[in-house]
């Protein structure tokens, strides 16, 4: 496809006049950030998580608080 052609299905202006603001804004709603393991680190903790039957998350979620908690200690 070539991407300076002309897209005839997109209209050249988009009416928003009847739109609401805020429709779906939610106060008290959580970000969960998605989290970028280097693809070394991954298979480590994948092989442990393995190795004790557990969810991958469940593992550096683990790994994470008890570290956190260090942290805390050192203050």
């Amino acid at each position: 496809m070539n991407p300076t052609s002309d897209h005839d299905d997109m209209p050249s202006e988009i009416d928003f006049s009847g739109g609401a603001r805020g429709k779906f804004y939610r106060p008290d709603a959580q970000l969960r950030l998605p989290i970028h393991l280097e693809a070394d680190v991954q298979a480590r903790l994948a092989a442990i998580a393995s190795a004790k039957d557990m969810d991958l998350s469940a593992l550096v979620n683990d790994l994470l608080k008890k570290d956190l908690e260090l942290i805390e200690m050192g203050r």
